[in-house]
């Protein structure tokens, strides 16, 4: 009997405490929805940001407050400029040693017994290969170039502010019509 009395004692305290509890949260759902507020978004930013990142590489990034990519753009254009220069300043030296070769002048590529090192066939197929891995290496640059001219657009779209903050996520319990077997799910809302 005296069990009895306090699981009715207990149940009582458990559902009056829950409904306070109930009205709290009503009135802070309440509160919290009345202060949110819309932002404003600039639809000229990704228009803004693109362009200034064809004026300087990297401005546009610094231009959407993501400080953090400025090296990669640097290091990428540098390092596609790097090759270029370097495949274009050995093609010119394989251009003058041939160009001596064929004239009947010494070339760095003589040999100490007077035979060349490399053959002329040598100095024309290097020739070809530095020519067009100096072009790969342009068109790469270029490449990279308008690669950080459209992420620095697309990161301007795709600011925090452009998405609605009404996301939902709620896992769920469902039963299997087929073997009446209870099955987990999760419910993933998102709204545009």
């Amino acid at each position: 009997m005296f069990q009895k009395i306090i699981y009715s004692i207990f149940i009582c305290f458990f559902c009056w405490n829950y409904s306070f509890g109930q009205e709290k949260f009503n009135d802070l759902k309440t509160t919290i929805d009345t202060t949110l507020s819309s932002q404003e978004i600039d639809p000229l930013a990704p228009a803004t940001a693109a362009f200034y990142s064809a004026v300087l590489p990297g401005l546009g990034q610094a231009y959407n407050k993501k400080y953090w990519k400025i090296p990669l753009v640097y290091a990428a254009l540098g390092t596609g400029v790097y090759f270029y220069i370097d495949n274009k300043n050995e093609y010119e030296r394989y251009q003058t040693a041939y160009k001596y070769r064929v004239s009947g002048r010494p070339d760095e590529f003589d040999g100490v017994d007077g035979n060349p090192n490399i053959s002329e066939d040598g100095l024309i197929r290097a020739q070809e290969v530095l020519k067009k891995n100096r072009d790969l290496a342009l068109f790469v640059t270029i490449g990279l170039y308008i690669l950080n001219i459209i992420e620095a657009n697309v990161d301007a779209h795709l600011d925090d502010k452009a998405f609605n903050t009404n996301l939902s996520f709620r896992p769920s319990l469902y039963i299997n019509p087929i073997n009446n077997q209870a099955v987990a799910g999760v419910n993933l809302k998102f709204d545009f």
